[in-house]
């Protein structure tokens, strides 16, 4: 994960495990925060809105992670009606086209109804107004909130960064990136995943495959967000030796050859722990989008009560 969010260096045992306890904590304290949401709505399992409404002020993330729910639907769809398919072929005989009859096993609208069940679903927020009615109002096609204009923004420069960074590379090379952009720590280790963050301490039924598919979403972005503040936070420190003359001889000494990816590294070192410390802290302080601070005074305004999730 890492190594897709743009660091090319081999990261250190330390770092990796400084980064997995911060991941930890933070699913923890989504776990606690949804467990109390559902509380106060009256159930004893969380449910996919609570985890929603924890990312309600970070609309780009809240947008893409709307959009991955979607497609996650429209795969499980298209790969039930490939099996379903497949078994109506078989009912249908030797008919090329599945029984003539314009049954269930006709091959044109069983062609139609698949491009219907395929379509993108939408999903619909709990404080969206559209929630508040029985009856929905047909989607457009060319429709488009403000929220995935923003996602696209955030995206695009993401893809950008991806492209700078994998123009040079071979084949061999591109495999390996895209086998690391599909790391998850939840992807075909979803019990594990459920023993590691103590599922049954916090909650008191069996979470369904969506919030688990929510929480793998959700720390490929704490680790995307840490990877990308750490590598901000080394390149200003860099900066800095640089200006006071401490990065000399010895970065003089690590000069190398264009590096693997085709960018002058020049023997560059790894992000470390107090560069992923630092970039932790600075997010826990950073502003949060679209969510005002309000200061209350007196002493007790001065302290921090909560942990703030990435």
């Amino acid at each position: 994960m890492m190594f897709v969010s743009g660091e090319t260096a081999e990261p250190t045992s330390e770092t990796t495990t400084i980064i997995e306890e911060i991941v930890h904590t933070q699913v923890v304290e989504m776990l606690k925060r949804s467990t109390a949401l559902a509380t106060r709505r009256g159930s004893r399992s969380i449910s996919t809105n609570d985890l929603f409404f924890l990312i309600r002020h970070d609309k780009a993330k809240l947008s893409r992670l709307v959009t991955f729910l979607s497609w996650k639907d429209v795969r499980k769809t298209a790969k039930d009606s490939d099996d379903k398919g497949g078994d109506a072929a078989d009912i249908g005989g030797d008919d090329p086209l599945g029984g003539g009859d314009g049954g269930p096993g006709a091959g044109g609208p069983v062609v139609g109804d698949a491009g219907k069940k395929n379509k993108r679903t939408k999903v619909v927020l709990p404080w969206d107004i559209s929630s508040y009615f029985s009856e929905q109002v047909p989607e457009r096609d060319d429709e488009e909130d403000e929220d995935e204009e923003e996602m696209n923004e955030a995206t695009i420069q993401r893809l950008k960064t991806a492209d700078e960074r994998t123009k040079n590379m071979t084949r061999e090379e591109y495999v390996h990136y895209s086998e690391c952009r599909q790391a998850s720590f939840t992807f075909r280790k979803a019990k594990r995943f459920r023993e590691w963050a103590g599922f049954h301490l916090y909650t008191d039924s069996k979470p369904n495959d969506d919030i688990v598919d929510i929480l793998g979403f959700l720390t490929f972005e704490i680790v995307q967000t840490l990877t990308e503040e750490a590598l901000q936070v080394k390149a200003e420190e860099e900066m800095t030796k640089s200006r006071t003359g401490e990065a000399d001889a010895q970065s003089k000494k690590r000069k190398k050859e264009t590096g693997l990816f085709g960018e002058k590294q020049e023997g560059r070192t790894p992000v470390g722990p107090k560069h992923i410390q630092e970039a932790f802290r600075r997010l826990q302080v950073k502003p949060i989008p679209g969510r005002s601070r309000v200061w209350m005074g007196g002493p007790r305004a001065l302290q921090r009560t909560e942990l703030r999730l990435i």
